[in-house]
C-alpha cells in the first residue's frame, strides 16, 4: 500500500524542508487538541467536588483560548504548507510528462492512444495530489494522532478501558486491507476505461465533419454511450467498495463507544475512574473516529496514488526511439546529403517502404520526388527528420554519417511542411512565428506573400490576429497549407522539406509559390515530394519510386526521354489540366 510513498521518495527528499515542517505543526496541532478533553474533564471532577472557582473558570477559559489560537495558526501554516507542496508534484509531474512527450518519436504515439496519455496527464495527476497532499495528512492522523488519543486514554485515564475500547481495532485493520486491495484493481480499470473514452472523444472532435457527411452521428453518439457506461459501470465498481469504509468504520466505532460507555460506567461506580475522566474517555473515544476513517481514507488514497503512478511511471519509462550520441560529431552547415543503399521498413509493417535508395544532394539543388500512392515519398524526407531509429545503410551529411550528430543541430537545419498540416489554435501571426518567434509583422506579411497568402489576409476578419480554430478548422485546405509554408518561409531552413505541400492549392497560385520558391531558395537545399509533376518540374534532380525503390531518376526533360512512368503521369496530367481549363 505505502509503495506509493517509496516511488515518490526523490520529491519528498527535495522538498523534506516544507515536508518536515508541515508533519511537525500537524502533530504539533494534534497534541495541543488533546488538551481540551482533559480540561473539560477537570472542570467536571472539580463541579463534582465544589472545587471550581471563578477563578479556575477564568483560568480554565483563558487556556481554552490560547490553545484555539495557537491550533488555527498552525493549522494554516501545515494545511498551506502541506497541499502547496501537493500542488508542486502535480506541476512537476505534468511538465515531466509533457517534456517526455516532446521527446518521444512517432512509434511512441502508435503505440499509445492520444485520450490515454490525456487521462495519464489529468486524473492521473490529480490521484498523485491527493496522494502527496490528503494521503500524508491521514497517514500522520491514522497512525500519530490516532497513538497519541490512545495513549492519552490508556496513560492518564485507565488502560484496561482503553484496550478494551480499542478490541475493534484489528478487525477494522484486517478489513480496510482487503477493501484497498479491490480498490486498487477496480480504479486501475476505471481510469483504462476512461483513457479509451478520451481518445474516442477526441477522434469524434476531430472527424466531426467527416461524421457529418457520412450521417453517422447516431452511430457515433450510440459508441460514445457505451464507452461512457463502461466508464459509468467501473467506477461505480470503485464507489460500492469505496462506500463500504464509511460503515464498516462507524459500526467498529458504535461498538468501541458501547464498551467504552458500559465498562466506564462500571468503573465510576466502582470508584476506580472519576466522571470527569470517563467524560474525557468519551470526548477522546469521538475524538478517534477521525482517525479511524482516515486509516480508510489512506487506503483508498494510497491504493488510488499508486495505480496512477504506475501509469505515469509506465509512460515515463518508456525511452525514446531516436537519442543524440554523447559525443556528437560537428558539422556546421549542410553542404551535401548522401543516401547510401537506404533500406527501411516501418516498425509495424510486414514489408520494406524503402530499399536501397542511393542519392546525392549538393547544397543548393531541389530535388523532386514523385511516385504512386504509398511509393515512399515521406519516407524519404522522415530519414532527414530521424523520426525512427532503425534502418539499413547510411545517410551522410558532409560525409559523417548523420545518426552521429545531435538531434537539435539536425532538425535545426529543417523547415518541414508535412502532408497534414498542423496548425495551432491560435493566431495566423501565432501560427507563422512558431518558425521564428521574433518575427515582425513587417516579416510576416513578407512570407505570405512569398506563400501567395496576402489577399487571403485581407479578407479574414482579424487579418493577423484571426484565431484559426482547432487544427485550424476555420481555414481552407489550401489556406492551411500556404499558412505552414509561409512558416517554413520564415525560418529561412538550410533544408525545407515540402511533403506534397501544395495538393490543395490551385495551379495558378502553385506555380506562383515555386517561383518564388526558386528565387528565396538559392544557395539552399530543397525536398519536394508532389503528386503533382507540376510541383517538380523544375527540380535539379527528379526521382521516381515505385514499392520503395528509384525506378527512374534525372531532371524533367531526361525523364520525358526516358518514355517511362513520369512521362506517362505528366501527359497524363497535362490531358487533364487542359481539360479542366476548357
Amino acid at each position: 500500500m505505502f509503495n506509493v510513498l517509496w516511488k515518490l521518495s526523490w520529491f519528498f527528499k527535495e522538498y523534506r524542508k516544507s515536508y518536515t515542517f508541515a508533519i511537525a505543526a500537524l502533530i504539533v496541532v494534534s497534541a495541543i487538541d488533546l488538551i481540551p478533553p482533559k480540561l473539560v474533564g477537570m472542570a467536571i471532577d472539580e463541579m463534582q467536588f465544589n472545587t471550581l472557582t471563578y477563578e479556575r473558570i477564568g483560568e480554565l477559559l483563558l487556556i481554552y483560548g490560547g490553545i484555539i489560537i495557537l491550533s488555527y495558526t498552525l493549522s494554516y501554516l501545515w494545511d498551506y504548507t502541506l497541499f502547496s507542496g501537493a500542488a508542486t508534484l502535480e506541476r512537476r509531474m505534468r511538465s515531466n510528462l509533457m517534456n517526455h512527450f516532446l521527446k518521444m518519436t512517432p512509434g511512441f504515439f502508435n503505440r499509445n492512444k492520444t485520450g490515454d496519455l490525456m487521462a495519464r496527464s489529468t486524473n492521473d495527476l490529480k490521484a498523485l495530489t491527493m496522494t502527496a497532499g490528503f494521503g500524508i495528512l491521514t497517514l500522520v492522523d491514522s497512525t500519530i494522532f490516532m497513538i497519541m488519543i490512545i495513549a492519552m486514554m490508556g496513560f492518564t485515564i485507565n488502560f484496561k478501558l482503553t484496550i478494551a475500547a480499542l478490541l475493534p481495532l484489528p478487525i477494522m485493520a484486517y478489513v480496510m486491507n482487503r477493501y484497498g486491495k479491490v480498490i486498487h484493481s477496480r480504479f486501475m480499470e476505471a481510469q483504462n476505461a476512461f483513457g479509451e473514452m478520451n481518445n474516442s472523444v477526441l477522434e469524434s472532435v476531430r472527424g466531426v465533419r467527416v461524421i457529418r457527411a457520412y450521417v453517422q452521428e447516431s452511430h457515433d453518439e450510440k459508441t460514445f454511450n457505451h464507452m461512457t457506461q463502461d466508464v459509468y459501470d467501473k467506477n461505480v465498481k470503485v464507489a460500492k467498495v469505496d462506500a463500504l469504509f464509511e460503515p464498516t468504520i462507524t459500526i467498529l466505532v458504535g461498538i468501541s463507544y458501547t464498551i467504552g460507555l458500559g465498562y466506564g460506567t462500571a468503573l465510576v461506580f466502582q470508584n476506580v475512574i472519576t466522571l470527569g475522566e470517563l467524560v474525557s474517555f468519551n470526548v477522546y473515544l469521538g475524538m478517534l473516529i477521525w482517525p479511524m476513517f482516515a486509516v480508510g481514507e489512506l487506503i483508498n488514497v494510497m491504493q488510488r496514488g499508486n495505480a496512477s503512478l504506475d501509469r505515469v511511471n509506465e509512460t515515463l519509462n518508456e525511452k525514446p526511439d531516436i537519442v543524440s550520441p554523447k559525443v556528437p560529431k560537428i558539422v556546421v552547415h549542410p553542404e551535401t546529403i548522401e543516401f547510401q543503399n537506404v533500406t527501411f521498413k516501418y516498425p509495424e509493417a510486414d514489408g520494406e517502404a524503402l530499399v536501397n535508395i542511393s542519392l546525392t544532394v549538393r547544397q543548393g539543388q531541389t530535388i523532386g520526388i514523385v511516385g504512386k500512392t504509398g511509393a515512399g515519398k515521406t519516407t524519404i524526407l522522415r530519414q532527414l527528420l530521424r523520426e525512427y531509429p532503425s534502418f539499413k545503410g547510411t545517410v551522410l551529411i558532409n560525409g559523417m554519417p548523420l545518426n552521429e550528430m545531435a538531434l537539435d543541430v539536425t532538425r535545426g537545419w529543417i523547415g518541414y511542411v508535412p502532408q497534414d498540416q498542423v496548425l495551432f489554435s491560435k493566431t495566423i501571426r501565432e501560427n507563422i512565428q512558431f518558425g521564428k518567434n521574433t518575427a515582425s509583422d513587417e516579416e510576416i506579411y513578407r512570407v505570405m506573400e512569398l506563400s501567395c497568402f496576402l489577399d487571403d489576409i485581407k479578407n479574414l476578419p482579424g487579418g493577423l490576429d484571426t484565431l484559426v480554430g482547432e487544427s485550424g478548422v476555420t481555414l481552407s485546405g489550401g489556406q492551411k497549407q500556404r499558412v505552414a509554408i509561409a512558416r517554413a518561409f520564415i525560418m529561412n531552413p538550410q533544408i525545407l522539406l515540402l511533403d506534397d505541400a501544395m495538393s490543395a492549392v490551385d495551379g495558378k497560385t502553385e506555380a506562383s509559390i515555386l517561383e518564388q520558391l526558386r528565387k528565396e531558395r538559392k544557395g539552399k537545399t530543397t525536398f519536394i515530394a508532389a503528386h503533382r509533376l507540376s510541383a517538380v518540374k523544375h527540380a535539379d534532380h527528379i526521382i521516381v519510386l515505385d514499392e520503395g525503390q528509384i525506378i527512374e531518376e534525372g531532371t524533367h526533360e531526361e525523364l520525358i526521354q526516358l518514355n517511362g512512368w513520369y512521362k506517362d503521369q505528366y501527359e497524363h496530367q497535362q490531358l487533364e489540366a487542359e481539360e479542366a481549363g476548357k
